[in-house]
């Protein structure tokens, strides 16, 4: 009698799409179609382990033993089947030893010339009063970069804020510095840049263009909705100002596309009228919805219900998605188009993000960040631009992460696309970055099913739209 052979659950998702079982393979947080055989070993094994021989003797009215046997050894490589023999473990190592950075965040001003009231920048400034970084700073922030990981072939710069373009001296003399630095090295450089546009100017925006810069306009919707929240110093909302630049930088920004950042806080969960203003009406090229649950201000986190409900319109967002990419159209709900790629691409990852990983923030002292939300925050600092990184204490506190041991996502069916979620997300809720975020998780298994379910379709009636929309893109 051979090994007994059992079904590992832990590695293992099914989701049904009309009467076809998809294959979601945790592991690699790949999809495959399961054929009639390998949903008949599947179900037998699930009912009972027992030897190949045994399978083979359950399954002989309907299957071929030869075929049942092949298929049984491609389960078992793939470890959905075992036979004893021990499991590849999800993360290969359980310690971070080195970083391989490739993008800085520059934290130009602690100023804004907005007051939106939900802002989480915990070293916000009115723009008279913000702390703009100086120079020298700037320039060691791309020294470091290059010290650090000289070895990388694209580097990227983001510029941050507080509003970026308050800091606009800065930023031209940087990309000036930057174009000429990485060119010197060999390598390529790209910017980034979030603004509210309230600053933009036509010499701006055509600026911008010529550097290529990816942009991201922070607004959160029509007039009624973005300016809840949206507004000036003196307490005026600003739609009117963001609408009028956005339709300026829109209709001459060709370089790249422009994307829009909605943040949703309390009251606000109409996901598709919000998206069908910004995309439809406005043009923009992508919007990506970010919803708070866990800033300073609790008044304006959702509720656990609007949570859902944000969810359930995603979906139903979704859905338009779907019909549209059977159309071969693509309307830019980038949230679902992220997770498509990641599918697509069999993305796993053992950390949540590339925060301290590939990417550090600096701020206005030159002191580095995990990433540009902890500005500000009390969590200490990794190093600074000047003396380099603390790459112990990084290391140290990128392995408290890898751990999954008791915190459930050792066992969960999305650990490696979640891989515990947003760091300040965990550290504004519960004080702990390395902490999981457990109010996000049933309904972000419920998202990545239905992510896994309109990608089967698209892969079944149209394809193409994977090979133009997902395959080409770019992320950055």
């Amino acid at each position: 009698m051979g090994a007994i052979l059992n079904l590992v659950e832990r590695n293992l998702h099914e989701v049904r799409v009309d009467d076809a079982r998809m294959l979601f393979h945790i592991p690699s947080s790949s999809l495959f179609a399961s054929d009639a055989l390998t949903g008949e070993i599947i179900d037998s094994l699930r009912a009972a382990g027992c030897s190949s021989e045994a399978l083979v003797q359950r399954l002989a009215e309907r299957f071929d033993g030869a075929e049942v046997n092949e298929v049984l050894r491609e389960l078992i490589a793939l470890e959905l089947v075992s036979d004893g023999s021990p499991l590849t473990p999800d993360i290969a190592t359980r310690r971070v030893e080195r970083t391989a950075l490739n993008t800085v965040v520059l934290n130009v001003n602690t100023g804004c010339n907005l007051s939106c009231t939900y802002c989480y920048k915990e070293d916000l400034d009115k723009p008279s009063a913000g702390k703009r970084m100086d120079v020298e700073t700037a320039v060691a922030s791309v020294e470091m970069l290059l010290k650090e990981s000289p070895d990388e072939p694209v580097y990227t710069v983001v510029f941050f804020g507080g509003e970026p373009l308050s800091n606009r001296k800065l930023i031209e003399y940087m990309v000036d510095y930057c174009e000429r630095r990485f060119a010197e090295a060999g390598k390529r450089v790209e910017f980034v840049m979030t603004t509210n546009a309230t600053l933009l100017t036509e010499e701006i925006v055509d600026y911008l263009n010529a550097h290529r810069f990816g942009l991201s306009v922070s607004i959160d919707g029509p007039k009624t909705v973005h300016d809840r929240n949206r507004i000036t110093v003196g307490g005026q909302g600003t739609y009117d100002v963001v609408r009028r630049k956005a339709d300026m930088l829109l209709s001459r920004y060709d370089s790249r596309p422009v994307g829009a950042r909605v943040t949703l806080t309390t009251g606000v969960t109409d996901i598709e009228t919000i998206w069908n203003h910004l995309f439809n009406e406005m043009g923009f090229a992508e919007v990506g919805f970010a919803p708070v649950t866990s800033g300073d201000i609790s008044a304006y986190n959702l509720t656990g219900e609007e949570l859902i409900e944000v969810f359930a319109n995603m979906k139903g967002l979704g859905r338009k998605y779907l019909e549209a990419a059977l159309e071969h159209r693509n309307i830019g709900f980038s949230n679902l188009h992220q997770l498509l790629t990641d599918i697509h691409e069999g993305h796993k990852k053992a950390l949540p993000c590339g925060a301290g990983l590939k990417m550090l923030a600096v701020d206005h002292k030159g002191e580095l960040n995990l990433c540009h939300r902890f500005t500000g925050s009390s969590l200490p600092t990794f190093g600074n631009v000047h003396s380099g990184v603390k790459q112990v204490e990084l290391n140290d506190f990128l392995s408290q992460r890898l751990d999954r041991t008791n915190t459930g996502c050792d066992s969960c069916r999305i650990r490696n696309l979640c891989s515990g979620g947003c760091y300040h997300e965990s550290y504004a809720r519960y004080g702990d970055p390395t902490h999981p975020t457990y109010h996000y998780c049933e309904l972000m298994r419920d998202w990545v099913d239905f992510g896994i379910e309109v990608y089967s379709r698209i892969m079944a009636e149209n394809p193409a739209f994977i090979t133009r929309y997902i395959t080409a893109r770019k992320v950055h």
